[in-house]
């Protein structure tokens, strides 16, 4: 498929007669053609038929595709070995940020997914036609220019003070246009996109260093066929270390099964309260900027409405269909489930008492994975579950991991066909008792293409998660080898100074990159320095509101903790670290701030579950991270200079450098 409108060699397109070009534009357009996109295409191919009349060799691109981001660039033109990416905003008579922004935010994501852009010069060109010119800048950094800003007039100019630099070699548009694009968006959109019925493989990367994730979603959809043909009620756990696309695998699902057969109803289902409502605001704020664009404008609330179909928190959805007696029992109106972060489902003890507390219900006996279960056994027919599953991830009091899952269909629901990875058997960061996993090699079947092995969160290093894994089971040699290896792509530093931090964040970031604050939610004595971790963010505005928004992550003024932050990313973090877990004599020491004191946690499970916290808060940036260790304060016995130094002194011998 063409990632373009319309191609050719800049001497052809100047002869081309320009109904002939708006013919090609129209016919490989997908939506109905509203009279500004008309109007504002016959502008652009009058205004560059007269700004590139004295350019004899090149390519030039209309419309040309950026799949992860949903848009298409107005222009591309390829002279010499420079790449210039044109944004056009007709009638505009000022340069304004946004659109600076929006065509470097092309620029960035052809630098960093596209392989034939990866290292050619990329000049972001913004075109307001009525704007008042502005002098060329000629600052690049890693081949990226800044933005110039121009106007309908001086384009040519401008791009020849580009030419005038020296060209190394010259750049075969052919296999430029034809070269790999290896995408990894961000959960938000890979949402947006499938949403918008794009598919998997058009943004997700496809390399040999990440699992095939289209691969994984066609297995899972085949055993759902199998279990439609035959009857069959199936649970099929998908696991994967954290970044690797579990949360993506599941969307595609839901939407996969949704242009296969609507009357499936599948539906995607999070525990992950600021997830769902991220997830969802973020389709319905895409949805319904889109709809104006192709002028069918939709209502937000309309666009709210549909959404909640397709993502639904698992709090409502247990709620739907919770029933005090046997004969209120509704048989569920989905027939395909898909539970994400599964492994964080709660223990009956943990269902009972909020039952008790919150329903008025009396002896629920049930865990929240057995109750999960028993609601979709309830059809007649078939049905399908499909359970993602995160290694080492429970973060909170009463969440169950996989042994829930697997003790709830060994006890009660041998009758369902299960489907599991290898993984599950061989990694006791998934199951460790030993009797449900003998169970579970006689009554499942075992598939390779369940377990995602790779992170793909940052595109900049597959090797994050692992290096965090280290760092957390206190082996500083593995840590140091690779952090060398990676230290390059994907940068970690640590400072005892918070400001400092927050300027490395603020200039590391270019175009609409994001930048936020991160603590663990036990981080109490953060206060002390002006991080309130007790303070509750509203996650759709801290992950989607622009850098003018002082409710925006960009602000950092809000902090975002294990909770609000699992299953999302942002590209630059600043994580503070507190002496709720700190490095003393070889190990990590776990404490709770209770009152006005710490105290000493010794409960294995409570110790795994603040580890997990700290795993999840350094495994959420995508470009790059760095730990603010506070200096501490021998006046406050809360806040002892010699264990925040201790933390210091642990990050400073895996050898990231201190700014």
């Amino acid at each position: 498929m063409k990632r373009y409108y319309y191609s050719s060699p800049i001497q052809k397109f100047l002869h081309d007669d320009e109904n002939f070009i708006f013919g090609k534009l129209s016919a490989a357009h997908a939506h109905d053609l509203n009279d500004l996109t008309k109007n504002s295409w016959f502008l652009q191919i009058r205004i560059l038929k007269d700004q590139l009349k004295n350019f004899a060799e090149g390519q030039i691109y209309f419309e040309f595709s950026i799949p992860r981001m949903g848009k298409r660039i107005d222009n591309v033109l390829i002279i010499d070995d420079k790449i210039f990416l044109i944004e056009f905003k007709t009638g505009d008579n000022k340069h304004q940020k946004y659109a600076v922004d929006q065509v470097l935010d092309y620029a960035l994501d052809l630098q960093n997914f596209h392989e034939g852009s990866h290292n050619e010069k990329l000049i972001p060109v913004l075109v307001s036609t009525n704007a008042i010119n502005r002098e060329v800048s000629l600052v690049i950094t890693e081949n990226l220019f800044q933005t110039i800003r121009t106007n309908k007039e001086f384009l040519a100019e401008d791009i020849s003070k580009i030419l005038e630099l020296k060209s190394e070699h010259y750049i075969n548009p052919e296999s430029w246009e034809n070269s790999a694009y290896k995408p990894t968006p961000t959960i938000i959109e890979a949402a947006q996109a499938l949403y918008r019925n794009h598919s998997v493989q058009e943004i997700s990367r496809s390399d040999a260093g990440a699992e095939n994730l289209s691969v994984t979603s066609n297995r899972i959809s085949d055993i759902i066929d199998y279990s439609k043909r035959h009857n069959k009620k199936s649970i099929i756990f998908l696991t994967g270390v954290p970044g690797a696309g579990k949360t993506l695998a599941g969307l595609n699902i839901a939407n996969l099964r949704k242009t296969i057969d609507e009357d499936d109803h599948a539906v995607f289902l999070s525990g992950n309260g600021p997830l769902v409502k991220v997830l969802q605001e973020a389709l319905a704020r895409d949805e319904f900027i889109t709809s104006k664009e192709v002028c069918k404008a939709i209502s937000k609330k309309e666009s709210a409405r549909k959404v909640v179909k397709f993502i639904q928190n698992i709090h409502h959805f247990r709620d739907e269909y919770l029933a005090t007696k046997p004969t209120e029992a509704k048989i569920p109106f989905e027939k395909i489930a898909i539970f994400d972060e599964a492994q964080r489902a709660w223990q009956k003890e943990q269902v009972s008492g909020f039952m008790k507390r919150k329903k008025g219900i009396e002896n629920f006996e049930m865990s929240e994975p057995e109750f999960l279960i028993d609601v979709m056994n309830r059809h007649e027919d078939w049905c399908a579950v499909v359970c993602l599953i995160g290694g080492g991830q429970e973060i909170n009091k009463g969440e169950s991991g996989i042994s829930e899952w697997i003790s709830a269909l060994r006890n009660h629901y041998q009758n369902w066909e299960i489907f599991v990875s290898n993984k599950i058997l061989a990694d006791q960061d998934y199951l460790s008792v030993e009797e449900l996993k003998n169970w579970l090699k006689n009554n499942a079947h075992q598939e390779n293409d369940l377990h995602l092995s790779t992170s793909i969160r940052s595109f900049r290093s597959e090797k994050v998660s692992a290096l965090v894994h280290y760092i957390l089971e206190n082996n500083i040699e593995k840590s140091k080898e690779i952090f060398l290896e990676i230290q390059e792509n994907y940068p970690i530093y640590i400072t005892r100074n918070l400001e400092t931090a927050k300027f490395w964040l603020r200039s590391k970031a270019l175009g609409t990159e994001r930048i936020g604050m991160v603590a663990s939610s036990g981080g109490r004595r953060l206060r002390a320095v002006g991080i309130h971790v007790k303070n509750e963010i509203d996650a759709p505005n801290w992950f989607l509101n622009t850098a003018d928004d002082v409710r925006s992550s960009y602000f950092l003024e809000e902090v975002a903790t294990e909770f609000d932050i699992q299953g999302l990313e942002i590209d630059y973090v600043c994580l503070a670290w507190d002496i709720n877990m700190y490095f003393e004599n070889g190990t990590w020491v776990y404490k709770n701030f209770i009152g006005a004191k710490w105290n000493t946690i010794r409960n294995d499970a409570t110790q795994s579950y603040l580890k997990n916290a700290y795993r999840v808060l350094m495994t959420r940036a995508r470009q790059g991270l760095i730990i603010y260790l506070p200096l501490g304060s021998d006046n406050d016995e809360t806040r002892p200079e010699k264990i925040y130094n201790q933390n210091y002194e642990y990050f400073k011998s895996l050898g990231f450098p201190e700014i």
